[in-house]
């Protein structure tokens, strides 16, 4: 782990207990760039610039005068965004509608300063047979969406903004795509939410949300499904960790443990638990069972470079075609040595969004792997960024053998 990054974790562990970081050297004008690129990468800037602001050799610079214009923009648009939010919320109950809210302002209510961790949005679960009631109280407040109507049905979440105002709401009829291969499944899991729902007061509005052990879960899964992926930063991490700390009591965690061995992410979780000990402070008194011997640092440096959600940069996001086929395949029986050449040539299916004649014409797929290819190749990087690209899906693919998600 370079130093920048270790910098960064031991900020993020003051600013997670609310206190000032005080470093025991100078810290270079260098370093300090890194540190806030990585705080950028993983939308943590106001959180990390909040425990460092007091430091000498960042006090006074023009980094910190730059820095501090954007945090208060980020930390005002987050309370706008938060106060919008809870008037929507009101509004969706009084309709009679009965929406669970996952991750976002539940696990922002974890932390210090709430609206120092930002959410890009909220995401809200509903009973499929409330989906009509719920879009009629949401476009009644005033939230849009561009997708066609005609296509409600067959969507497991729509996304709605609203003109003038940053507020963006991801409307669930289920938690996973169910058309993946790669995760689809994960939904099995959370049949019966609704009956388990607990409520949750934030700012004098009650909100519903998953019991703990089923919220505890579904932290773990989204990270997972993001693992999958390209990756899914630091901020996660902080989440699962501080969730658990929070509701350590009411969760029941050989359910939770169970659940994780299903789905092959009980070595995943657990070195999430040790990052958050070994590296964040953050030590969850976990029941004797869940204790494993799983080394964190491979997961830890791989989602320190993956930014959040895996969005460092394009060839991590392009690799995740050659992970994600080769959880898929291993779920089908297959092989999983094909993921790069399925990640190169996927199936109909996978490239109708971007080539939508496929729906009507599949027999023109040949055409659409090679308009694909070309127009990856055209990218800045060219032929050395596709190289890139499939070595970063190669290392990956043994990233997760090491941590039992696929097998050796």
């Amino acid at each position: 782990m370079e130093q920048h990054q270790k910098r960064f974790l031991n900020i993020l562990k003051a600013a997670l207990r609310g206190e000032h970081y005080e470093p025991q050297e100078t810290v270079s004008p260098e370093e300090w760039e890194a540190v806030f690129r990585l705080a950028r990468e993983h939308q943590l800037m106001p959180m990390i610039f909040e425990a460092s602001f007091q430091c000498p050799g960042f006090r006074g610079t023009p980094l910190q005068a730059a820095t501090r214009q954007q945090v208060l923009r980020d930390v005002f648009l987050q309370t706008r965004k938060t106060g919008e939010f809870l008037q929507l919320y009101r509004s969706l109950r009084d309709s009679g509608v009965t929406p669970l809210v996952v991750k976002g302002i539940i696990c922002r209510n974890l932390y210090p300063q709430p609206d120092y961790r930002a959410s890009s949005d909220e995401d809200v679960l509903i009973p499929k047979d409330q989906f009509d009631i719920c879009h009629g109280a949401m476009t009644a407040f005033g939230m849009e969406t561009a997708e066609d109507p005609t296509s409600f049905d067959k969507m497991y979440e729509i996304p709605y903004g609203k003109k003038g105002s940053p507020i963006y709401i991801e409307l669930h009829k289920q938690l996973f795509p169910p058309e993946s291969q790669a995760y689809g499944e994960l939904n099995d899991f959370f049949e019966g939410v609704f009956d388990r729902a607990v409520e949750e007061k934030i700012e004098g509005t009650g909100i519903l949300t998953m019991a703990p052990t089923d919220h505890l879960f579904y932290l773990i899964c989204h990270a997972f499904k993001h693992f999958l992926h390209g990756g899914f930063g630091i901020r996660q991490v902080c989440d699962i960790v501080l969730f658990a700390g929070r509701y350590g009591e009411q969760i029941h965690w050989k359910q939770v443990l169970e659940n994780c061995r299903q789905i092959r992410a009980d070595k995943f979780a657990a070195a999430m638990f040790r990052m958050g000990k070994n590296h964040l402070g953050l030590d969850v008194a976990l029941p004797d069972f869940w204790q494993t011997d799983v080394d964190e640092m491979a997961m830890l440096e791989d989602l320190l470079a993956s930014g959040i959600y895996g969005g460092a940069d394009m060839e991590r996001k392009h690799s995740s075609n050659i992970t994600l086929n080769a959880v898929a395949r291993q779920k089908q029986g297959k092989d999983t040595s094909g993921g790069v050449f399925k990640s190169l040539f996927p199936g109909s299916g996978s490239l109708e969004g971007r080539y939508p004649y496929l729906k009507k014409y599949p027999f023109l797929l040949p055409a659409a792997w090679i308009s694909r290819i070309f127009g990856f190749l055209l990218r800045r990087g060219g032929t050395e960024s596709a190289a890139k690209t499939v070595q970063l899906g190669n290392e990956r693919i043994e990233l997760l053998k090491q941590y039992g998600i696929l097998d050796e």
